[in-house]
């Protein structure tokens, strides 16, 4: 009995709603004080990337996408407004009117980092919102799948404060003292937005599958280039949804038969996520043995894919 409970609730609709991503996708990126030329460049060419890819690829609405920054008038086609502690919390209060169940937001903060813990925050003309400060504002949106990306420098601490269900939160750095120079913000914005990031090959990029290629790019450079890494980030998932949640649409392929087994693929992975809601539930011995099932016909599914797509499309 247990063991069809199991299997009812894992087809009953359970998923996170992530998973599904039917819902419209929202952008909000902030880019702060720069202080120096190159820090400006730097900021501007990954929110740039961002931004450019939540038009083209994403199809994003103008209207769902918000890039405050200190110099509006530098690049005017993107960037809709200055980045001020108001502006940004009118950002946040106007799209909570609007969010709906199954919507998918991303917040991206790309900068300096100052303070720590609840005080951390990403310096900005004017004064600064804290970590603090964007926890309330993300709680307001809770109907919608959160993916909140601090790519300045220092802002580890945001992870703890902003960790709710429902929620991915990328941060930069591990904690709120490493506060050097990072390459963060570039290889994330170029992960996320490309297509090298793609490790399993579905033709989509999850938000964990571009914090891994961030990670290991910058760890290949700091070591190519003989200095110590000064720059840990990591990824706070609670809900166990970053493998899932993607931004650019759905996996293609010209092979009918590729495009099959990555639906079937998504369905079984969507199983998953629902498995793991349950967990708690669930006898430990039924759930185990699920858990490996699916983990086993994911791992199948996706040898094949990659078999189809290294053949050429040949069997």
């Amino acid at each position: 009995m247990r063991a069809g409970y199991l299997l009812l609730a894992l087809t009953a609709g359970f998923a996170p709603r992530a998973a599904a991503q039917g819902g419209a996708t929202h952008l909000i990126l902030v880019t702060g004080l720069s202080a120096e030329p190159r820090f400006a460049k730097i900021f501007s060419t990954a929110a740039a990337t961002i931004v450019d890819a939540a038009r083209t690829q994403w199809h994003i609405a103008d209207a769902n996408l918000v890039y405050l920054s200190e110099d509006p008038a530098a690049d005017s086609k993107r960037m809709t407004g200055k980045a001020t502690k108001e502006s940004v919390a009118q950002s946040f209060t106007s799209l909570a009117q609007r969010i709906r169940p199954g919507d998918l937001v991303l917040v991206v903060l790309i900068g300096h980092g100052s303070g720590e813990f609840a005080a951390s925050a990403v310096n900005i003309p004017g004064p600064d919102p804290t970590a603090a400060d964007y926890a309330t504002w993300l709680d307001m949106l809770k109907p919608a799948t959160i993916v909140f990306v601090n790519a300045a420098t220092g802002s580890g601490d945001f992870a703890k404060v902003l960790a709710a269900p429902n929620r991915v939160i990328v941060t930069a750095t591990k904690t709120g003292m490493e506060k050097n120079e990072s390459m963060f913000a570039s290889v994330f914005a170029l992960g996320l937005t490309g297509t090298d990031a793609d490790a399993n090959k579905d033709g989509r990029v999850s938000v964990a599958e571009a914090f891994a290629f961030a990670k290991t790019q910058i760890a290949k450079a700091y070591e190519s280039s003989n200095r110590l890494l000064t720059e840990h980030a990591q990824l706070a998932d609670s809900s166990g949804i970053a493998s899932r949640v993607a931004f650019g649409g759905t996996a293609s392929s010209s092979d009918p038969r590729v495009s099959a087994l990555i639906g079937e693929r998504r369905v079984l992975e969507s199983s998953l996520d629902s498995l793991r809601r349950i967990k708690s539930t669930v006898d430990s011995t039924v759930y185990s043995r699920e858990l490996e099932r699916l983990l086993v016909q994911i791992a199948t599914k996706t040898q094949a894919i990659n078999a189809f797509q290294k053949a050429g499309g040949k069997p």
